[in-house]
């Protein structure tokens, strides 16, 4: 039971000007937001404001009686614990306030001969895979960006597939392989293809260990500039997972410690 009413300038006034995700609880201790921020006191403090008109969310702030904040050591990591406390809880003002529209996902249209991962919202009724829902179309965007810069994976439309007679800058800039004009064959690419679907399904270690495993390949046959090239997609992943201290998949137990101290303590 609460001594005091939840007071939202005091608590604004103790949050950090550092990343993290906040979650807005109603009277009963029900889960009713699960947002992220790249500032929590400038992002949670925004919500007070007196000069915001959206109804819907001055609904949200009259049913919060308290705020619980979670600080992570970057905007990516509070990203995935937003998604992972969405995907869990699903709040009910998560979905009132995106406007009615549907969650995104990666899509992976896999009948392609060199298929492609893209943004997609709407009605989960095309041929292929769905990889999700991710929070908000940023996270698809970042997502998208980090697997297409690490496998090199196209992002063009299939029309534009078609009809390349060269490379692309995707090519020149080291982000994709150009199956388009065949620079690199199938089977590869269906390669770099599964490494990327892996990853999203949160088997990174194993696509860590087959990447070092095809490093080793390529030394002891002397082919030492494609050696290279593996040894710097495995550095680059095992970076990408290092952002994901927050998240984990399945249910396990977990020792965690956390520090409550009063303003300018």
């Amino acid at each position: 039971m609460k001594l005091r009413a939840f007071d939202p300038k005091e608590f604004v006034s103790a949050l950090p000007r550092r990343p993290g995700i906040y979650r807005m609880l109603g009277a009963e201790g029900e889960l009713l937001y699960v947002g992220k921020a790249r500032s929590l006191k400038d992002r949670v403090g925004s919500y007070f404001n007196p000069s915001r008109v959206d109804p819907k969310i001055h609904a949200l702030v009259k049913q919060i009686a308290d705020i619980e904040v979670t600080v992570t050591s970057s905007e990516t990591e509070a990203l995935l614990l937003e998604y992972n406390l969405i995907k869990a809880h699903k709040p009910r003002f998560n979905i009132r306030l995106r406007d009615d529209k549907s969650f995104p996902y990666i899509y992976l249209h896999d009948t392609h001969e060199y298929p492609r991962l893209s943004f997609y919202r709407g009605p989960r009724n095309l041929p292929g895979r769905y990889f999700g829902p991710f929070p908000s179309a940023y996270s698809v965007k970042e997502s998208l960006h980090q697997l297409q810069k690490l496998f090199r994976i196209r992002n063009c439309r299939d029309t534009f597939f078609a009809n390349r007679s060269r490379p692309c800058l995707q090519h020149q800039i080291g982000r994709c392989s150009a199956p388009c004009v065949r620079l690199i064959s199938r089977e590869d690419y269906a390669q770099d293809i599964e490494a990327a679907v892996k990853v999203l399904e949160g088997a990174g270690n194993e696509v860590t260990a087959q990447l070092e495993a095809r490093m080793e390949d390529a030394s002891s046959k002397l082919e030492f500039e494609r050696a290279a090239r593996i040894r710097d997609q495995v550095g680059a992943l095992k970076r990408m997972q290092a952002q994901q201290a927050v998240t984990a998949e399945g249910e396990r137990d977990a020792d965690v410690f956390a520090i409550v101290g009063e303003p300018g303590e």
